[in-house]
């Protein structure tokens, strides 16, 4: 870390980004962390999280604002965490956010708020990520984060889905004085936050902690109803003034190439869920000790994938991805720590068939070297195939990680009336309401796999959209 040899008479901290490095947290060794599915970064002491918030230099436009989803008011926060001020800090964060401890942990910042930090170009951005979880962390452990609300209005919400949509949504309203109830299809509540994510980004306490808080303001889980089987649309809007949907997206895209039947290749979804959350149903175990894993795809869930299987026992965890590391969609940081943590990456490569033993099982996984071409219509290089480039890698266990779509709800519900476009996201109006009168949407069953903090904006923005419409009812 760099510091000044000025006198202290001449410090003037709007410069301490010149005399400060950026230090991201402390993080386990790779050689232990793979044996266990903790969380691998430890946090800043105090002094330290004060120096790295003081190398915020407090523009006044400032662009990590504009650069996050929910328009976090991180100067602010900086600047009380950098005077030492943690519980002042964590107040101003938690004043845009509804769970500002699990967005620090598994926001992809560099693409986000620091980002947009005005010091990329000149110096490495203010670690805003690593100092809200410190304050955040700060405040919930010394118990200064309430679960006040308002005083009951009468007016009652039905929530879909349990996930960070879905939790925004019901912590919003029951801070108004709604009656909230939550309808989970899964045992635990939280969505793909405590069913998904590997606990080695995001510790299932740390969930489970900010479900307690959302119990303690009043708003009611119930827990293994399936939405649409269980329960129909009309069940709700009887028993509710409004009604949200956030079941999110989580129907793997399928492998479309010869072998993608054979025994061995999974989805990438019920993967995680098997390995997380053992005891869930629908989340097989899979038996990885001393096995060869192929992983397809190149987004935050292949690198998932990997890292599991790691720790899992894997012999090999191998990324396939037909587009080169600058196009990967996947945070740097956890592409880091994948290779850190002993997987490798084969890119500009693309599957094209998929080979089996003489019992159905796979073996190995045939490719093809791609080349990146023009631009398509969305700004992207087209990857396209290398003639005669054809290789093959072996594969115990092959793990499809394309992405996911939403969920469709079972034929002849009530719930098909709610309109979807061609891919099957509900279509909803600016306040996040669908065009059934009294009935919202948001998070990935609205726009697709996408980030944490987007499901939070929208559910952020449907509770104001609810309110806003009940109040003109």
């Amino acid at each position: 870390m760099r510091m000044s040899a000025a006198p202290t008479s001449c410090w003037n901290p709007k410069y301490a980004w010149l005399l400060i490095d950026r230090a991201s947290p402390p993080k386990r060794a790779a050689h232990e962390r793979v044996r266990d599915f903790g969380e691998i970064y430890l946090s800043y002491d105090e002094s330290a999280v004060r120096d790295q918030a003081s190398r915020c230099i407090q523009c006044p436009n400032a662009g990590c604002v504009v650069g996050c989803p929910l328009a976090n008011r991180i100067p602010e926060w900086l600047a009380l965490a950098s005077e030492g001020d943690f519980l002042g800090a964590a107040d101003v964060s938690g004043s845009t956010s509804n769970m500002p401890e699990i967005c620090s942990r598994i926001c992809p910042h560099e693409r986000l708020c620091e980002g947009a930090c005005i010091l990329n170009g000149r110096a490495e951005p203010v670690a805003i990520g690593a100092v809200e979880c410190f304050i955040n962390e700060y405040a919930l452990r010394r118990g200064a984060v309430t679960a006040a609300t308002g005083p009951p209005n009468g007016l009652s919400v039905g929530v879909v889905g349990s996930g960070p949509g879905g939790f925004a949504c019901a912590d919003e309203l029951a801070k108004q004085g709604f009656a909230v109830t939550v309808f989970e299809s899964q045992s635990t509540p939280g969505g793909l936050l405590a069913n998904g994510i590997p606990g080695f980004k995001l510790d299932k306490a740390v969930v489970a902690r900010r479900i307690g808080l959302l119990r303690r303001r009043g708003v009611q889980l119930c827990l293994g109803v399936r939405v649409g089987w269980d329960l129909s649309l009309r069940e709700l809007q009887e028993r509710f003034d409004a009604v949200f949907i956030g079941t999110g997206a989580q129907q793997g895209k399928v492998l479309d190439v010869s072998g993608a039947d054979l025994q061995g290749v999974i989805q990438a979804l019920p993967f995680l869920v098997g390995a997380n959350a053992p005891h869930s149903p629908g989340g097989p175990s899979v038996d990885l000790e001393g096995k060869r894993v192929v992983v397809l795809g190149g987004g935050d869930t292949a690198m998932d994938c990997l890292r599991t299987a790691i720790r899992c026992g894997a012999r090999e965890a191998l990324c396939l991805y037909r587009r080169d590391l600058a196009n990967m969609p996947g945070a740097r940081q956890e592409y880091a720590n994948a290779l850190d943590e002993g997987a490798a990456f084969q890119l500009l490569a693309k599957p094209v068939r998929l080979e089996g033993t003489q019992t159905g099982g796979v073996i190995r996984v045939h490719c093809v070297r791609m080349e990146l071409g023009p631009a398509g219509a969305g700004g992207r290089r087209i990857p396209r195939p290398v003639a005669g480039s054809e290789f093959a890698v072996p594969a115990d266990v092959v793990i499809v990680a394309y992405g996911f779509d939403p969920v469709p709800f079972p034929p002849g519900s009530d719930f098909c009336c709610v309109e979807t476009n061609e891919w099957g996201g509900i279509v909803v109006d600016a306040d996040q309401m669908t065009r059934t009168a009294g009935v919202f949407a948001g998070g990935d069953s609205t726009r697709g796999p996408s980030l944490v903090v987007h499901a939070v904006r929208d559910g952020r923005r449907a509770a104001s959209g609810i309110m806003r419409y009940l109040g003109a009812q």
